[in-house]
């Protein structure tokens, strides 16, 4: 049964035909707002992403510039907002939504599941950096970036699996959203060099955990979460 489940997640791009534990999650970053109605069907699919599996690390940026027109999203972030900004000026696209960003190389449309899932699949061929583990002490959250070449620095973003909202104004105006691992901080914890690294910080504001470890040119070359292997 496990041999079919493994090559059923392959063909829809979210596994290769063989798993490993030590694979660290690709990271699939969402930007996105309650106030734009084309988000609905890219919040579903990373719904669906996040229950996939821990083989994928599915995160929504929520960005504050749809506030002014009618809704302000209750999760909206200057720092989603700052974080795409940066994406649009690697990328040359500016921002937009709904914005899918695979391990931070490349955004797509985020409802276009079929090149999303097809970016999803290359980025499990790319290598690891480094290996990263997070695990939970007490009240603090402890990080292990192990050894590697090049060099980065580690964000350590605090989420929350769920949330449901009644849009009362804008261009949602009625519906109740469901929407997944949405990001409520992000901060720098430290900066890593190809040796390895250990970093203990207070838990971030929200209720999981993630760790990237990101290259100066903006790719994603390590993650976990709380509890994930890297």
């Amino acid at each position: 049964m496990r041999s079919r489940l493994l090559a059923f997640s392959a063909m829809l791009g979210l596994l290769p035909a063989v798993a490993s534990a030590a694979e660290r999650p690709v990271v699939v970053e969402l930007f996105t707002s309650e106030g734009c109605s084309s988000c609905p069907p890219a919040d579903a699919y990373l719904t669906e992403l996040s229950h996939a599996g821990r083989n994928v690390l599915p995160l929504a940026f929520h960005v504050t510039y749809w506030n002014g027109l009618g809704w302000k999203d209750p999760f909206s972030l200057d720092a989603a907002t700052q974080r795409q900004a940066r994406y649009g000026s690697r990328f040359g696209d500016g921002s937009y939504t709904p914005e899918m960003v695979v391990d931070g190389v490349r955004g797509f449309v985020g409802s276009e599941r079929g090149e999303v899932g097809s970016a999803i699949q290359k980025a499990r061929e790319d290598r690891t950096v480094a290996s990263v583990t997070v695990s939970r002490e007490g009240g603090r959250v402890s990080v292990q970036v192990g050894p590697g070449s090049g060099t980065g620095r580690l964000l350590l973003i605090g989420f929350d699996p769920e949330h449901q909202t009644a849009v009362g104004r804008g261009e949602n105006s009625g519906r109740t959203l469901t929407e997944s691992n949405i990001v409520r901080s992000v901060r720098t914890i430290g900066q890593w060099s190809g040796a390895s690294l250990q970093v203990s910080e207070p838990m971030p504001a929200g209720q999981d955990v993630a760790v990237l470890l990101e290259a100066p040119d903006g790719r994603i070359v390590g993650a976990s979460r709380l509890g994930g292997d890297s």
